[in-house]
């Protein structure tokens, strides 16, 4: 069991590092900071791609209203 401990170790370090880097820039860390989550466009059938807002920050991208949302 002791790689599956080291492997969430691992995991929660690769995010708290994730979290200060975003926090030192002002970003929001689920959209970094576009403001919007874009979707994929299929490249075998045809479908556009689409923007949609991000409700961790209210659209913004900024880290603190995401850290403290409304």
């Amino acid at each position: 069991m002791k790689i599956v401990d080291a492997f969430f170790e691992w995991q929660k370090a690769t995010s708290d590092k994730k979290l200060a880097k975003m926090k030192e820039q002002g970003l929001c860390p689920d959209c970094r900071g576009k403001g919007y989550h874009a979707t994929a466009a299929n490249a075998y059938i045809y479908m556009p791609s689409f923007d949609y807002k991000c409700y961790s920050c209210d659209g913004t991208g900024s880290y603190s209203n995401w850290e403290n949302p409304i």
